[in-house]
């Protein structure tokens, strides 16, 4: 149950003061988001003790437990505009490289004490042993989608990248997935309804889902058979895809272990072929892209 759907359920029985805090949230949830305690108390005008027997009234065994909810909501209603705003109001007068790197360093550190470590090992096994392996991401988690793609291609035969360029030709390309394939769908906020309804039909057809999101409560997670999810960043209009990329790293890493005489195999021709036509610069032991 999201804060919204909380906060309607216990509305009547508030009282005055958790009332105001209550019509807040509703009416400012966009900056709500980023208060604390005593921001809160100052902007509704209520004690910082009612500000946190509000979250437990809720539901809610802290108020960073609320807050976390209030930013899970916010992020799949804020317009681009919005998290412009946010982003330059919270940044003002703020070294903006130490701010955004730290904020990213913060957000692997989250992913990495929150990953379900069996979810991480049951989707490498299950795409080690597909028949068939489609991968989709849209808008800015095609970037993802690619890389992803790229080097899976290196180790099985049968990776499909699946174009994006409109819903129906979406379907087009997976018409054919079935029992046995695998498809990972990569989404963030906002979410793609492209994304979440060609995973539907995957699930429909009979095929594994593994989905790569940023939390329990992305729609993908309703079909999704094994769930990775790494911290992103909604506060920001630019999507912050740093965790979501090492997880990914992770992924490629341990599917390499479990090929790793097809992917030495590969390799070594690989080799062959790019010297031989001269694929990188290699002066001075270097090797780099042309």
């Amino acid at each position: 149950m999201d804060i919204m759907a909380r906060i309607g359920e216990k509305f009547d029985t508030l009282s005055k003061g958790h009332k105001q805090l209550a019509r807040y949230i509703m009416e400012n949830y966009d900056k709500a988001a980023f208060f604390n305690v005593s921001q809160f108390s100052e902007q509704v005008g209520v004690s910082e003790a009612t500000v946190v027997r509000f979250a437990v009234e809720l539901g809610y065994d802290k108020f960073q437990s609320m807050q976390r909810a209030i930013q899970e909501y916010a992020k799949t209603k804020l317009t681009s505009l919005q998290r412009m705003n946010i982003t330059y109001d919270r940044l003002e007068g703020e070294d903006v490289l130490q701010n955004v790197l730290h904020s990213d360093i913060e957000k692997i550190r989250s992913t990495l004490s929150t990953l379900d470590h069996g979810e991480f090992h049951a989707a490498v096994h299950t795409i080690a042993e597909a028949k068939r392996i489609y991968i989709l991401g849209v808008r800015s988690s095609a970037s993802l989608a690619n890389f992803l793609g790229f080097y899976l291609n290196l180790m099985f035969d049968h990776v499909k990248i699946v174009d994006t360029t409109s819903a129906s030709e979406i379907f087009e390309q997976i018409f054919r997935i079935g029992t046995g394939d695998v498809i990972i769908g990569i989404s963030f906020p906002r979410y793609s309804q492209r994304t979440v309804k060609a995973l539907a039909y995957a699930k429909k057809s009979g095929a594994t889902v593994i989905g790569i999101t940023d939390a329990g409560t992305s729609p993908i997670t309703q079909t999704a058979d094994h769930c990775l999810v790494a911290r992103s960043d909604m506060a920001s209009f630019v999507d912050s895809l740093v965790a979501p990329l090492s997880v990914i790293n992770a992924l490629i890493v341990a599917l390499g272990a479990i090929r790793k005489e097809e992917v030495y195999d590969t390799f070594g021709r690989l080799e062959h072929i790019w010297r031989e036509y001269q694929v990188y610069d290699e002066q001075e032991g270097a090797a780099r892209y042309e």
